[in-house]
């Protein structure tokens, strides 16, 4: 499919790159906005009410950046906003960005012989219409033996230490120790391709 040829534009409320690359994956072309929320000021019981809030949060303080900067052109295609969100889950708590290496550490050690899962959402936002719909996915990991050498070489390369629950399963490092994952890769990278997929489609039905 040509880009040119999408009758929508997408703007993905996100500055992860994992969930860029997803979404350029997936044949979209798009633009990034992001909003600075106070994620801590948002608090939920369960997980998956908690990203989808998350989301939302997202989605609309961009929607009100947007709406001061008053571009969306009437009878324009229309425009959808996607903003995204995800927790990891390590015996039943819910895990953001690892405050310290130290607690990135202790996270990563957990998992070792262990297991978490990660809980992520989509919440679509199409500015023309009005609609808006949030939904979320959940990925279960297994994990070997993580020996202390590899946790140590994950800390100072760094990436670790800006993801939610400081876990990565397509880091290099971390391949050869993720013993099983039910659900999808690009769940636990940040964008679940499948719920966008619907979540879009749903969007552009309006």
């Amino acid at each position: 499919m040509e880009p040119s040829t999408t009758p929508f534009k997408i703007i993905l409320g996100s500055s992860s790159v994992a969930r860029r690359k997803i979404l350029a994956e997936m044949g979209y072309e798009f633009t990034v906005l992001t909003a600075d929320i106070d994620e801590k000021g948002i608090r939920k019981e369960k997980p998956e009410e908690l990203v989808v809030a998350l989301a939302e949060a997202k989605a609309d303080a961009i929607v009100s950046k947007l709406l001061t900067a008053n571009n969306q052109e009437k009878g324009a295609e229309p425009t959808i906003l996607l903003a995204a969100d995800t927790v990891v889950v390590y015996e039943g708590v819910i895990r953001e960005k690892p405050s310290s290496k130290e607690e990135a550490w202790e996270f990563i050690k957990g998992y070792s012989g262990g297991q978490a899962a990660t809980v992520s959402s989509v919440f679509v936002t199409n500015l023309k219409t009005g609609f808006r719909k949030g939904e979320w996915d959940r990925v279960e990991i297994y994990f070997h033996e993580i020996p202390d050498e590899v946790i140590e070489k994950l800390i100072e390369e760094g990436t670790v230490l800006y993801v939610a629950g400081g876990l990565i399963i397509e880091h290099p490092l971390i391949v050869p120790y993720v013993k099983q994952v039910v659900g999808t890769t690009d769940s636990v990278m940040g964008l679940p391709k499948s719920v966008t997929e619907k979540l879009l489609k749903e969007a552009l039905q309006q």
